[in-house]
């Protein structure tokens, strides 16, 4: 265990920025989370204090204390009384992810300085399913490209992923060699908004195992539909997202009252 944080010294106090719309204790907390999984802190390793990193990132103890209560109920960090607060990475990487931001998996994990990797399980060009047909909006018989993966971020399993596109956005689906949003706005299709429904699930033994967990774990199932910007269904997605791991949450604001008419 380190008694003084071997990341200390790399923390940028310019990182947060009042002119954001993400509040300083969020921005912070994405900062650190972004330090641990990283490596720059490594696990076991002790977190400067409130004081010091009040000091450093010009925020008040408060915005400290909000901001590694996030880290705390994620599991990456732990606080012991009397000692301070130390770094809990485990094996496995934790990840969240926020619901206000469409992003793919790839530029997801790499936003928080994790490497992202995907086993290939399926890809194929096929004739689209009734409930795929529907969920893309094409005619019966219509082909898509069917993308099937096993996403990892460094190097431990994390999701399983069937994404399926009509082949007029993506007729080879050889072409993905890493980021399937990246390649499509290559393409010239960027993707622009998605619905998204989640829900439990308690994996089957084949997908458990797939993942390294026990038959029966929890897991997340989600299923998405993302869109060109003119509405144009471009992707339809459905994932097993391992329960232990990974994480979805969304930031609720109180709506301001409302104006008063005229």
């Amino acid at each position: 265990m380190s008694s003084h944080p071997s990341g200390a010294d790399d923390l940028d106090g310019q990182a947060l920025s009042s002119d954001l719309p993400l509040p300083l204790y969020l921005q912070l907390a994405r900062y650190l989370r972004g330090q641990i999984v990283s490596g720059k802190f490594g696990h076991r390793d002790a977190l400067p204090g409130e004081r010091e990193l009040a000091e450093r990132f010009s925020v008040s103890r408060v915005t400290v204390r909000k901001a590694l209560k996030e880290l705390l109920d994620e599991g990456l960090l732990e606080q012991r009384q009397g000692a301070g607060t130390f770094v809990n990475r485990g094996q496995n990487p934790y990840v969240e992810q926020r619901l206000s931001t469409l992003t793919g998996f790839s530029e997801d994990m790499g936003s928080r300085g994790l490497v992202a990797g995907s086993v290939w399980l399926n890809r194929k060009v096929a004739v689209a399913t009734p409930e795929e047909a529907l969920a893309l909006g094409l005619s019966p018989g219509a082909t898509v490209c069917r993308l099937q993966r096993l996403r990892t971020a460094n190097g431990a399993a994390m999701a399983l992923e069937l994404s399926v596109l009509p082949t007029r956005f993506l007729p080879d689906p050889s072409e993905v060699k890493g980021s399937l949003y990246e390649t499509l706005r290559n393409r010239g299709f960027t993707p622009y908004r998605a619905l998204q429904r989640l829900s439990a699930i308690q994996l089957p033994a084949d997908q458990a195992e797939q993942l390294g967990v026990p038959e029966g774990a929890a897991a997340l199932y989600i299923e998405r539909r993302t869109m060109l910007e003119d509405g144009t269904p471009l992707e339809f997605v459905r994932s097993q997202y391992r329960g232990d791991s990974y994480d979805f949450i969304v930031e609720l604001n109180l709506a301001g009252p409302a104006s008063p008419k005229r």
